[in-house]
């Protein structure tokens, strides 16, 4: 996604400045007025975001061997935060012991500067901004609610749980989908080898048997002859592919497009759906229930989804939401919902528990996707099997059916 500079006024009018990561400058200008900074300027840059000031001291060097703030630093860093501040320590204090105590050098500097920004009279939250690569624009929206409805320490303990849900889910997506990705890695090496190494070694031999070889040999020795003549051209188109794959999803029409066919995707494309929808549901419950209004916390949420069109179809609520459309309505309207979620949606909103009702939607889709996950190997054996079955197939006849046609010509002379 490209990067956006901005110039903005927090909440004491004081001027504000840095740079952003979005899919277009409406969604920086979400990002900004969800953590309580009005926009004065927005402008496209080459510029990267970075984490502020406090790691600007650092050479080149230090920055690039350095390990990085993880999403787990930040998860314990929410749960410390709230022991603290519910045992009555000052967050002053708080942060300094933190700091002291922080195993990564980089989040102890972060830390550092969030004590810099409190002890200059900025709210956490505005602190906080400085880092947009640590903080999410969805953790610090909350930590703006809980600055201003007083309930500080509980928003940290629901950001705790919301963060391990978050990583838990990504995890055992990852840990799932490890093993097909190694056998795909490995039938691709496999077809690679045999066309430059060992195809060859029959070539010699096929031509010494002066007689019309099969068609399936035929096809396996141009592709082999093809291979290895142009192998220079088709290893830089392939890179030249995957680059320009990547920069033309970097794009805004790009990554819609993209992230809308990976939900279609056979197999994965329901796993990526009901994950991605039970992050949906679990943030908006926890939002609603630490008292963001609904149109703020629909703009705040669909900056979590790591899919652009599922994004875009909680834009879509949130603006028939903003023209006075029920959420029921809107929800059916983003046609992304199964029956039973918006029959769920439908109870929560004529009973006022919305946010109940998002939880049990939430924990519905964690089920779904648990079960998928857990026959996801399974699913995707036969498949696998079938390819590896064709591709034997292929190396069957075009490579062992001359010899026993040789074999068969020298048992039965003429």
């Amino acid at each position: 996604m490209p990067f956006f500079a901005y110039k903005g006024r927090d909440g004491r009018g004081e001027l504000l400045q840095g740079v952003l990561e979005g899919v277009d400058s409406g969604a920086v200008a979400d990002q900004l007025f969800g953590s309580g900074v009005t926009p004065l300027e927005i402008s496209v840059t080459k510029r990267r975001a970075t984490s502020g000031g406090a790691g600007s001291s650092l050479g080149w060097r230090e920055r690039l061997f350095e390990k990085k703030v993880t999403s787990m630093d930040v998860q314990l860093f929410s749960r410390q935060i709230y022991t603290l501040l519910k045992s009555g320590v000052p967050i002053m204090r708080g942060l300094a012991g933190l700091q002291e105590s922080a195993i990564s050098p980089a989040f102890a500097r972060i830390i550092k500067d969030l004590r810099e920004s409190l002890d200059a009279g900025r709210e956490l939250s505005i602190a906080m901004g400085r880092h947009p690569l640590v903080f999410t624009p969805f953790y610090l929206s909350m930590v703006k609610v809980g600055e201003m409805t007083g309930r500080l320490e509980e928003v940290f303990l629901r950001l705790f749980d919301h963060l391990e849900f978050d990583r838990d889910m990504r995890e055992r997506v990852k840990t799932a989908l490890r093993y097909p990705t190694f056998v795909v890695i490995a039938m691709v090496l496999a077809m690679v080898v045999v066309n430059i190494f060992v195809i060859p070694k029959f070539a010699s031999v096929f031509q010494s048997f002066g007689a019309e070889l099969p068609l399936m040999t035929r096809v396996l020795l141009t592709t082999s002859q093809f291979t290895i003549a142009w192998w220079p051209a088709l290893a830089g188109v392939t890179v030249a592919s995957i680059i320009g794959f990547k920069a033309w999803t970097r794009t805004l029409n790009g990554r819609l497009v993209w992230d809308r066919v990976k939900l279609r995707l056979p197999v994965a494309g329901k796993i990526i759906h009901k994950g991605t929808m039970a992050r949906f549901a679990r943030s908006f419950a926890l939002s609603l229930r630490s008292g963001v209004p609904i149109v703020q916390a629909l703009t705040v949420v669909s900056q979590t989804a790591d899919n652009a069109y599922l994004s875009s179809r909680v834009d879509q609520m949130r603006d028939g939401v903003e023209r006075g459309e029920s959420i029921l309505r809107t929800s059916t309207a983003a046609n992304v919902f199964t029956p039973i979620v918006l029959q769920m949606i439908a109870v929560g909103e004529e009973t006022g528990s919305i946010d109940d009702l998002m939880d049990e939607i939430a924990l519905m889709y964690e089920r779904e996707v648990d079960y998928e996950l857990k026959t996801l190997s399974s699913q995707i054996e036969p498949i696998l099997i079938t390819f590896l079955g064709i591709m034997v197939l292929i190396l069957a006849l075009g490579i062992f059916l001359p010899i026993w046609d040789l074999g068969q010509a020298a048992l039965h002379p003429k």
